[in-house]
Parts: structure tokens; C-alpha cells; sequence
């Protein structure tokens, strides 16, 4: 009798009939090498956008430092300017007695002696945070970035354009201007050189 069975090394197929056979293809070895270059180029993309990251971070980092740094030292601008108000106050205060009256007035002495006291004080504290009068500017070039004309006024004897008077104190915080000068510049005279 022939048995009419197939060998059995048919039986495992029987077993998986109804799993999906997936054929595997094994790639030439150029197509290897292709690969691993496509694989190199994106490691240097994602090296050269880590890279680039890190640049933002760090500048990022250094403009928020740099910002913090000018927080703290002009952060009280806008009461200093205030606060000039009242130092150009005590100084028209010291200006408006005249200096005979002082000498004959002992009461008119000593308060004249504090509000001199009172104006050095406030002047010290200004000071302590970066607050400081600018060099006088008189006999100078008028500076357009230091100084505001006020008015000019007829003066042969010195150059057009140079300061003769100051009418009210520039001051700066640390290295920024905080308030003009407010000055009477030259009209006669021969042109001085400008300062830009």
C-alpha cells in the first residue's frame, strides 16, 4: 500500500498556514554603505542643531545677565531724576540769600549751615548709587549729546557755539546721561569744531 501522504517536512507549512510570510531582503553592500552615510550626514545635522542650541542658550544666558546687571544700576533712574528737582532746589535755596545777610544773621547762619549740610548729604547718597554731576561744561564746545541749549547769546569774545553759561547741572548714572545740562552757548565769534 503507498501511503498517500506528503513527507513530513510538509507538516510545519500545514502549521503556519495562515501566518504572512515576509520575505527579508539583504541589502548589497553598496546600498550598506549608502546607508551609512545617510546615517553620518544626520548625526552631523543633529550635532551641528545641538550645537546651535547650545550657542542660543549661552547668548540667551548672557543677555538675560546683561539685563539683570542694567536692572540693578539704572533701575532708580526715574527717582534720581526726581530727586535732582530737589538738589537744584537746595542749591537756588543757598543761591537766592546773599552772603552779607548770612555774615550779620547768626539764625540765618545756621540755617544756611544746614540746608549746605542738608544738599551734601543728598548729594553723597546720589552718589553711592552711581549718580554724579558732570564736568561744567562752560568754556567748552556745546555737546549736542550732553548738553540742551537754552539760549544763545551774543559774545564776540568767544567762539560760536561754545558754552558760557550753565543755566542747570548735567548729571550722568554710572555711564548713561540721566539729565542734560542746560546751558547758554555763544552766538559771535569764529565757529568751534563740532563734537559728535
Amino acid at each position: 500500500m503507498q501511503d498517500d501522504r506528503e513527507p513530513e517536512a510538509d507538516a510545519p507549512e500545514e502549521e503556519n498556514e495562515g501566518a504572512e510570510v515576509v520575505e527579508l531582503e539583504v541589502p548589497a553592500e553598496e546600498g550598506a554603505e549608502k546607508t551609512a552615510e545617510d546615517l553620518q550626514a544626520e548625526i552631523e545635522g543633529m550635532k551641528e542643531q545641538v550645537l546651535r542650541a547650545m550657542a542660543e542658550s549661552e547668548n540667551t544666558r548672557r543677555r538675560m545677565t546683561k539685563e539683570l546687571e542694567d536692572a540693578r544700576k539704572y533701575s532708580v533712574s526715574n527717582f534720581a531724576k526726581e530727586m535732582l528737582t530737589v538738589s537744584d532746589n537746595f542749591k537756588r535755596a543757598l543761591e537766592a540769600v546773599p552772603a552779607d545777610k548770612v555774615e550779620g544773621d547768626e539764625t540765618l547762619k545756621t540755617l544756611m549751615d544746614g540746608v549746605e549740610a542738608t544738599e551734601r548729604q543728598l548729594l553723597a547718597t546720589m552718589e553711592r548709587f552711581g549718580i554724579q554731576q558732570m564736568e561744567d561744561p562752560t568754556d567748552k564746545p556745546f555737546d549736542p549729546h550732553l548738553h540742551q541749549v537754552m539760549m544763545e547769546q551774543e559774545d564776540p569774545s568767544k567762539p560760536a557755539g561754545m558754552v558760557i553759561n550753565v543755566l542747570q547741572e548735567g548729571y550722568m548714572i554710572h555711564d548713561r546721561l540721566l539729565r542734560e545740562a542746560m546751558v547758554v552757548v555763544a552766538k559771535g565769534g569764529p565757529a568751534v569744531t563740532k563734537v559728535d
